[in-house]
């Protein structure tokens, strides 16, 4: 929409993170067994659908709070590292945004702020084979699209692809956070979960919201 996004655009954007995470739970739940716990996949599919349960219980009125309803549900009922991250990703997300619509401008710096509070809790850093692999050259991408010029539909398309590449980068990193660290150099050759389903994250924002704003 012209004047920005609104509440049902972001909610459309949750629910098909939920979706896609949904689809690829069986992937993302192979690629952590590979160097983590193995339920990566089905701890974010059973966020997510909660996310969205707790979406139709108490439709949220505006675009931080809802951010915030989705960020605290995925702390409260998401197991394992991914709950904290994606939940204060959210969570500090929300914080950026005010109740009025997010124009473009205002919701590269809450991705930002996100991205932010997921350095904050986790204590990662790019290079370090997570979900920071895929979300720093996203949000990075998403900046330097909207600079130059470009519609929000057009900067989230190169955010997507940018974490996309992030994600395949990660295959011959050795981790270092994390419980792929635990297996040194044995991590190697194995794609992050983490960065994985943060590519699905910018490929449903894409999918969700590149036709809201001109």
């Amino acid at each position: 929409m012209a004047d920005g996004l609104h509440t049902a655009d972001l909610e459309a954007w949750i629910r098909e993170f939920a979706r896609v995470v949904a689809e690829h739970r069986e992937e993302l739940t192979a690629l952590d067994s590979a160097i983590g716990d193995a339920d990566h996949g089905t701890n974010m599919d059973r966020g997510m659908t909660a996310a969205v349960g707790a979406l139709e219980a108490a439709p949220p009125a505006d675009p931080a709070a809802l951010l915030k309803q989705v960020g605290m549900t995925l702390v409260s009922k998401v197991g394992g590292a991914s709950g904290p991250l994606y939940g204060t990703f959210f969570l500090r997300m929300a914080g950026a945004l005010g109740p009025e619509p997010a124009d473009a401008a205002a919701f590269a710096r809450a991705l930002r702020a996100g991205l932010e509070g997921v350095v904050a809790r986790g204590k990662a850093e790019p290079g370090d084979k997570t979900m920071l692999d895929a979300l720093v050259p996203a949000c990075d991408a998403l900046d330097e699209a909207l600079a130059s010029g470009k519609p929000l539909g057009a900067a989230l398309e190169a955010a997507a692809d940018a974490a996309r590449q992030g994600r395949d980068a990660t295959i011959p990193l050795v981790a270092r956070k994390g419980r792929a660290s635990y297996l040194g150099e044995r991590s190697a050759g194995h794609q992050d979960p983490g960065a994985t389903s943060t590519a699905l994250l910018l490929d449903a924002a894409v999918s969700a919201l590149a036709g809201s704003q001109s």
